[in-house]
């Protein structure tokens, strides 16, 4: 399976994502910059945290018109996977891709610790590799990571089980639901705050996040086999 990273001006966590893919799955990976203009080649499209365009307007607001979204629009609509984490996933939800925003943390604070995760959903191309309601622990590191919808997409995203995580004994930035991530309904594309790519070698605390990319890669194979 060959993964484009994305990088934006501001991106500081497309190397950690190349890094868990490449080095310690054995996938292919290559990086592709902002102003790019095809995703011809790559199978799944992973989209980095850091401060893309300074969050300058909103956090992903500027990321959001860069080139290379038209192309993550179409390779979406495709049904192929696209994974934003932290400031990838605020891009998602400024592009349309993911119902919702992210908000400033209620503390007004920038928070960076492990947490616990709860893994509400495994039944995703992005869990499966996780038991039902599983406790993982997962880094954050955001300033705005409140997620908020409004009643109407709440009820949406319940009954269509597009919540998969949720943070578990606090609530670190004030989201809604505690929801700590969630998926389109199509199933194709996820976004979540906290940080799976820092969590795949014990050495880094957690190899929690490593179930989340085998879940990815194994899925896209039988996707692939049974065509």
């Amino acid at each position: 399976m060959k993964f484009a990273v994305l990088v934006f001006p501001g991106s500081n966590c497309d190397m950690d994502l190349l890094w868990a893919v490449k080095d310690i799955l054995g996938e292919e990976a290559e990086y592709v910059r902002h102003d790019a203009e095809s995703l011809a080649g790559f199978d799944g499209v992973l989209i980095p945290g850091g401060f893309s365009y300074g969050d300058y307007l909103r956090c992903g607001a500027i990321a959001r018109f860069s080139k290379i979204i038209t192309e993550v629009v179409r390779f979406a609509k495709e049904g192929k996977p696209v994974f934003g984490t932290c400031n990838g996933f605020q891009i998602l939800t400024e592009a349309g891709l993911l119902p919702g925003s992210l908000i400033r943390n209620e503390s007004l604070h920038f928070v960076c610790k492990t947490v616990p995760i709860r893994v509400v959903n495994n039944q995703t191309n992005f869990t499966s590799d996780y038991q039902k309601n599983e406790l993982i622990q997962l880094p954050i590191a955001h300033g705005e990571g409140n997620y908020y919808c409004d009643a109407k997409t709440l009820e949406q995203l319940k009954v269509n089980r597009q919540i998969v995580f949720t943070y578990e004994n606090e609530n670190p930035n004030g989201s809604l639901e505690n929801i700590a991530g969630i998926v389109n309904e199509k199933g194709n594309v996820l976004g979540m705050m906290p940080h799976p790519e820092r969590a795949v070698e014990s050495l880094l605390g957690s190899e929690d996040g490593l179930r989340f990319f085998k879940s990815i890669i194994k899925n896209y194979r039988k996707a692939v086999a049974a065509k």
